[in-house]
């Protein structure tokens, strides 16, 4: 019988599964704050539960950023406990448009982008309430900015961008284009700009803005995430263990079993069964587009067999 962990944990390891990672980890965090938040009500020790929810929320005075700045990240991965909408809504908005982006560009691409999102709108708070007066003149007004609001808008964004006439069928409207279901959303955030909530509208707008650069640049073959990617692959490496890779001669197998473990191109070469579905598994993982000029040829030929 399988437990909840489990079916987690195997909700988490499917392949081309970023979408659902992210999903998981806003919901994860938001389910062990929201813990730590009754039980430290509970025995009188509110601070913990401070102190823990400070560590992923950025501060507005610079000041104070210096001192917890990796929350220009992990401020996009919890939530307000004021009203479930703030985290609902956000997932919800992140899976529409999250699917439609991995359906085209792979969920390597996504999680870049939420990371991406995530650090633009957080310097454009922080950019917006050290330079500029009217916010400077409120800066004591709040505690700081946590949500996966400029992240999601970066990915809404740049889906709009990319697929401007896609469309998702809304009740009572019908089929509708998401460059004007994001253009509404914009249009918002900058009204709310300069009101009770200006700081996460103005983070809104910044991850906006990163989105709509991300989706122009891809269209002319350049990733501006690839050093996400990289970050996170050599963050990866002081916990997971590389196998030793070990080489040994084979004598040449028979006719009939080497049919069975090789796809064989129009010219002749002979690919492994094993390299036509690392290809199929980075396809899943990062697009088409992430393949070199060998990887489409080896693929285009072993179509043709």
């Amino acid at each position: 019988m399988h437990s909840i962990l489990d079916d987690f944990k195997n909700a988490w390891n499917k392949p081309n599964n970023g979408l659902a990672q992210l999903i998981i980890i806003n919901v994860a965090v938001f389910v062990v704050l929201g813990v730590i938040s009754v039980f430290s009500t509970l025995a009188g020790t509110d601070s913990i539960f401070t102190f823990v929810y400070r560590q992923f929320t950025i501060p507005a005075p610079i000041g104070e950023f210096i001192t917890r700045p990796w929350t220009i990240i992990t401020y996009a991965f919890a939530h307000s406990f004021g009203t479930l909408w703030h985290i609902i809504m956000n997932m919800l908005v992140l899976y529409w448009f999250g699917r439609v982006f991995v359906d085209f560009l792979g969920s390597q691409k996504l999680i870049n982008l939420y990371v991406m999102g995530a650090i633009a709108g957080g310097l454009t708070y922080l950019l917006a309430y050290n330079l500029i007066p009217f916010y400077s003149d409120r800066i004591n007004l709040f505690d700081g900015m946590v949500g996966a609001s400029a992240a999601v808008y970066a990915i809404s964004v740049a889906t709009a961008t990319y697929w401007p006439n896609h469309q998702f069928y809304l009740l009572f409207f019908g089929p509708v284009k998401i460059k004007y279901l994001v253009a509404v959303y914009l249009f918002f955030s900058f009204l709310g700009s300069v009101g009770s909530n200006a700081g996460g509208n103005l983070a809104h707008l910044g991850g906006a803005l990163i989105g709509f650069l991300y989706a122009r640049q891809l269209s002319k073959g350049i990733e501006m995430g690839t050093w996400v990617f990289k970050t996170m692959e050599f963050i990866k490496s002081f916990f997971v263990k590389r196998p030793k890779i070990k080489v040994s001669h084979r004598q040449q197998e028979t006719k009939k079993s080497s049919s069975k473990a090789s796809a064989t191109t129009t010219a002749g070469t002979t690919y492994s069964q094993a390299e036509i579905d690392k290809i199929l598994d980075k396809i899943s993982e990062r697009g088409y587009d992430s393949l070199t000029k060998d990887e489409k040829e080896k693929l285009f030929n072993a179509s043709k067999k």
